[in-house]
């Protein structure tokens, strides 16, 4: 038996640890998944939002024509009974991709997702393509100064807006990635980072991740390049477009930049069917397995590089 004095002078010592000697591990970096409603082709939102939680994503990224139908079929039933789905599946509405809008046209989308919860909105920045590397700085500083008001619109909404670096747009060559970085100051506007679409410059990649830096990077694609993005080939190889599914890309260097950045962004993983609209395998359940394929390869690498 510890005599009563002696153990009160233990537990004295015991409280007075300094913090850091107490401190908790340092919280292990973790990723936030979007589920694309695209992967599904045109199948209907009340059999794609349970499979949310089944993939382990946060909320759902809603698409329209010509890649799904979904946005058109909210504006069909309205926003009521959309608003009933969500609740119904214990759904958010995260995302809303709406490239023929085009990065000036948001503004009554912005309002839309914003009363609905939402807070990004993918879509493209235009041209002019294909410009020498040395005419792009002048171009992206153009651009968002062209983008200030809607950069100010998006702000007033809660929304921010995400352009893809789209090949044969203004915004695809690294440079204009970095010199977007180095001039947006907008915290409201910022690049969709699609991998697939960097293919020739693919083993930048990592690095790019870091120059640009968390706050420049609200969503990212989990997407690779594959020839099946742009015509038919066996389904195999159009897969390949997926994480894990032998595309070649190693994640691993990729998700230890997203960590090094303390990166907070959403991540969506995605590929394109030939054709377009249609969903990626045949039945709803096929197409969630082979998500959850892809991203437990993720989150293997992820475990990997992380401490």
């Amino acid at each position: 038996m510890i005599p009563r004095r002696q153990f009160l002078q233990t537990l004295a010592v015991a409280t007075t640890v300094p913090s850091f000697a107490r401190a908790a591990p340092r919280e292990t970096f973790r990723l936030r998944y979007v589920l694309s409603s695209a992967l599904y082709g045109e199948m209907p939102l009340d059999v794609i939002l349970p499979e949310v939680a089944k993939t382990g994503s946060e909320s759902i990224d809603v698409w329209c024509r010509v890649h799904g139908n979904q946005r058109e079929q909210i504006d069909e039933m309205g926003d009521a009974a959309f608003s009933a789905l969500l609740a119904k599946h214990r759904v958010k509405l995260g995302v809303s991709t709406r490239y023929p809008l085009g990065a000036t046209g948001l503004g009554d989308e912005m309002k839309w997702l914003s009363q609905r919860g939402g807070r990004i909105i993918v879509t493209g920045s235009g041209g002019p393509r294909a410009l020498p590397v040395s005419e792009l700085k002048p171009a992206i500083q153009g651009f968002l100064e062209r983008m200030k008001p809607h950069a100010a619109a998006a702000e007033a909404n809660g929304i921010t807006i995400a352009i893809e670096n789209h090949g044969n747009s203004l915004l695809n060559h690294p440079d204009s990635l970095r010199y977007f970085a180095e001039f947006n100051r907008s915290a409201h506007l910022g690049v969709a980072l699609a991998p697939h679409h960097l293919h020739p410059w693919i083993g930048q990649l990592p690095a790019l991740i870091r120059d640009l830096g968390a706050k420049q990077i609200p969503f990212m694609y989990f997407q690779e390049h594959s020839e099946g993005i742009f015509q038919k080939v066996a389904k195999e190889i159009e897969m390949r477009q997926l994480p894990g599914f032998s595309g070649g890309l190693d994640y691993r260097p990729v998700i230890k930049a997203l960590a090094d950045i303390s990166y907070t962004g959403l991540v969506e993983i995605f590929m394109h069917p030939t054709p377009r609209g249609i969903p990626i395998l045949p039945t709803v359940a096929e197409i969630t397995a082979a998500i959850n394929r892809s991203r437990d390869y993720i989150e293997r690498c992820r475990r990997e590089v992380v401490a």
